[in-house]
């Protein structure tokens, strides 16, 4: 409106309008940089996680804030029914056949904060078990080794703990362990991998990186184990400029990597048979959950083989995980050895009518029933079979069992022609008769085994049925 003057005149309506509409597409340009950019264009939000994550694959400068046990946990129900039950029989044998020395990298500032959990769990089950430090412990089995304590030590320090085991304790172990002091390790898992495997060869085990060593190197933190072979030949070239960094600086398992190389050491595929992981650089949640770990990471171009997240990460015999602070290394103690789901040990057992007091192998079927466990023991076929504990008449029967029959005529009985079809319970009684183990035989050479001539020997692998 024009006002007397010649200036134009601004209403109160015509400013509510001007302000309105301002408010309206400030309202509107907020929408549309916003829901309508990130509909489009969505930003990737990590899943959270308690656990550390290593900014690269040298990264050791890590701390857990939660707090940790003060001391060693155990667990008492050993004499229990859910384990009385079980046999752990394979388990004990592998321990006397694939003899593993462990030996865990760790400091003083650690011996109560983790090496300590690592005694009280996993530890206990190697042959041997060593602390490798600067400062003896009395409540640790430590070796005191000349160095000082540094992230650029640790070098240094692997060279001088795999020398003392060289020269301490070669002949008492044919595998030689290094792992963490926030490592966990299945050692029974371990031994299954190695059980086949023949410790005077120049190998090692381990999750195997790819980057800077033509054959590849193994992560420190998931742990690697080398045979006999490997440490002599180690140990021969320390002193070995050209093979072997002298100083002490450089990354612990990227130089050991090198330096294997050099002397003829070779890395192995220690993926199952599905290819997945046995041994892991993180804790199992980051291996099974999907998105945790950055696409950008470090991680996904240094494995030799692609790595995978979710429930195809990991073998069903996964051996180690690390970044475990104490409190979960307690967790996957229980999980591993005491968590049970009830019915998943309990055997099918054909009901006998004459049977050896101590032989779980039918004579005849009468009925399929379930059968208590605690009365019933499994042993790995392929394990009896590599101890000689299997003979050529049993051979039908585990091979059978097994999944792992061989073609050969001669160890798989024909079973009999059935005219008759009311004779068929008759044919049935001599199949399994015919694929019978030769009892006596078994009880001689587990009685050899285990160095018991009492005829009682073989009570230790089949319990009464």
């Amino acid at each position: 409106m024009m006002a007397a003057n010649g200036h134009i005149g601004i209403t109160k309506s015509v400013a509510a309008t001007f302000v309105i509409g301002v408010c309206f597409g400030s309202v509107l340009a907020y929408y549309y940089l916003t829901v309508s950019t990130s509909a489009s264009y969505p930003v990737p939000v990590l899943r959270q996680t308690s656990s550390y994550v290593p900014n690269s694959a040298f990264d050791h400068d890590h701390l857990y804030s939660e707090a940790s046990p003060t001391k060693g946990l155990s667990w008492k129900d050993e004499m229990a029914h859910s384990h009385k039950v079980e046999s752990n029989e394979v388990a004990r044998i592998l321990h006397d056949k694939v003899r593993v020395l462990c030996w865990v990298m760790t400091n003083p500032s650690n011996h109560a904060l983790k090496a300590q959990h690592v005694k009280a769990t996993w530890g206990k089950r190697c042959n041997i078990l060593l602390f490798m430090s600067s400062a003896a412990d009395s409540s640790l089995p430590t070796v005191v080794l000349s160095v000082t304590e540094s992230r650029d030590s640790l070098w240094a320090k692997t060279k001088l703990a795999f020398k003392h085991v060289y020269e301490n304790y070669l002949d008492k172990a044919d595998w030689f362990l290094k792992s963490d002091d926030d490592t966990y390790v299945i050692v029974e898992n371990l031994r299954y991998l190695l059980e086949d495997k023949n410790a005077t060869k120049p190998i090692f085990f381990g999750r195997e990186f790819k980057p800077y060593v033509k054959n590849g190197y193994m992560s420190g933190g998931a742990g690697y184990v080398l045979s006999k072979e490997s440490l002599k030949r180690f140990y021969n070239g320390l002193g070995d400029s050209s093979k072997c960094r002298q100083d002490a600086g450089g990354a612990e398992d990227l130089e050991m990597g090198k330096c294997l190389q050099e002397v003829g050491v070779v890395p192995m595929d220690s993926r199952d048979e599905l290819q997945r992981e046995r041994f892991h650089p993180f804790v199992p949640e980051h291996h099974l959950i999907p998105d945790i770990l950055p696409k950008d990471m470090w991680y996904w171009s240094y494995n030799k083989y692609p790595a995978k997240q979710g429930p195809d990460c990991c073998s069903d015999y996964a051996i180690s995980f690390h970044y475990v602070n104490p409190n979960m290394m307690y967790v996957l103690e229980y999980m591993v050895y005491h968590l049970k789901a009830y019915g998943h040990d309990t055997i099918l057992k054909l009901d006998c009518e004459t049977t050896h007091p101590t032989s779980t192998v039918p004579k005849s079927r009468k009925s399929l029933e379930m059968e208590d466990p605690a009365k019933q023991k499994i042993i790995s076929p392929s394990l009896l079979s590599s101890e000689g504990l299997i003979t050529e008449s049993s051979k039908g029967l585990n091979q059978e069992e097994s999944g792992k029959g061989s073609n050969s005529e001669d160890s798989v009985p024909k079973k009999q022609s059935r005219p008759d079809p009311g004779n068929e319970r008759n044919d049935v009684d001599k199949d399994v008769n015919a694929e019978i183990m030769d009892e006596n035989l078994v009880i001689d050479k587990i009685d050899k085994v285990t160095g018991d001539d009492t005829g009682s020997g073989l009570n230790h692998y089949l319990t009464n049925s």
